[in-house]
């Protein structure tokens, strides 16, 4: 039975992945800083720690086969410190404790790596891994830890220090979200939505399950070794059929006020309300990206993880959206 320890296994993508593996008969260790029901009535094996603490975290690496590093800062009011101290020094023990352990190492990395403009690049073109990444912004401390840590796992494979892998999801959704979901529910309480160009933009989202599915598949893929994979287009939904479903969840009917583009961005202040909600302030709210969120379509292309990966989404979205809200809706 292989062993694979998660970090950040209580949190959105680590829980999933939790479940994909015990469900595909792995033996789990989470390395968690306080004791979690949770886990331990999945039969989770859980050691104390944290992802700072190289050595914690190196002993609870002992005798695992892969390691799943999904613990990062996401949002935060701190600065570039906050992000640079959890991100990349967190990363930094993931591959000691990988090294020491033998254990593959799976980091989760981020769309944000590409950068709040070069994703869109145009009508019909779509931003593959191949993109050569260029600057960013100095504010963008978010993105920058992540294109950092990303940076060192596949420096650490390319020398041969580590087998190791990473991939890229855009914004992710699903049961036990705490960013992306409450956001939109928040905005979906209001009754009333202002939808920008009658919100049929394909929405740049992904089901928490089929990140967790992408991420067993490329530790199980020999040739995933020093690669990164967008895992960023599971299935097509624009924003207004997301936000639709999203009050099926909630069991409200959601009544839309259609804002034509021009119009959008002359009136600044719904953008900037709009994308301020559902993006927590990660994006710039001048910034083309953040009017590109709400206005066109996904920008990402996945071929690379469907073809080398066999990746094959499972959860779509008119399963995976109301169940996310629904259950946001009973825990929250």
């Amino acid at each position: 039975m292989p062993k694979a320890l998660v970090t950040g296994a209580t949190g959105l993508v680590g829980s999933h992945i939790v479940e994909r593996l015990l469900a595909d008969g792995w033996s789990v260790r989470a390395l968690v800083r306080s004791a979690s029901n949770d886990l331990a009535s999945l039969g989770v094996e859980t050691t104390q720690g944290d992802v700072l603490d190289r050595d914690s975290f190196s002993r609870s690496a002992a005798g695992c086969d892969a390691i799943f590093h999904t613990a990062a800062a996401i949002t935060t009011s701190g600065g570039w410190e906050v992000f640079r101290r959890l991100n990349v020094d967190g990363t930094t023990n993931a591959i000691a404790a990988a090294e020491s352990s033998g254990a593959r190492l799976l980091q989760l990395s981020s769309v944000a790596v590409y950068g709040p403009t070069a994703r869109y690049s145009g009508p019909g073109k779509k931003t593959s891994e191949d993109m050569v990444l260029g600057p960013l912004p100095e504010r963008a401390y978010y993105a920058r830890s992540k294109r950092e840590s990303e940076e060192l796992v596949l420096e650490a494979h390319a020398v041969a220090r580590i087998w190791a892998t990473a991939i890229r999801p855009n914004v992710i959704y699903g049961p036990r979200d705490r960013q992306f979901v409450p956001r939109v529910a928040k905005l979906l309480r209001r009754g009333i939505v202002p939808i920008i160009g009658g919100g049929r933009s394909i929405f740049s989202v992904t089901h928490a399950a089929n990140v967790a599915d992408a991420a067993v598949r490329a530790v199980m893929c020999d040739g995933a070794g020093g690669r990164a994979y967008n895992v960023a287009n599971d299935y097509p939904v624009t924003v207004r059929r997301f936000f639709v479903l999203a009050g099926e969840g909630l069991g409200r009917r959601v009544r839309f006020v259609s804002i034509p583009l021009p119009v959008a961005k002359i009136a600044f202040k719904v953008v900037r309300s709009t994308t301020r909600v559902l993006t927590g302030g990660r994006l710039n709210v001048i910034s083309s990206a953040s009017i590109g969120f709400l206005t066109e379509d996904n920008p990402f292309t996945s071929e690379r993880a469907r073809r080398e990966l066999g990746w094959s989404p499972t959860v779509r979205p008119e399963q995976g959206i109301p169940e996310a809200f629904r259950w946001w809706k009973t825990h929250r």
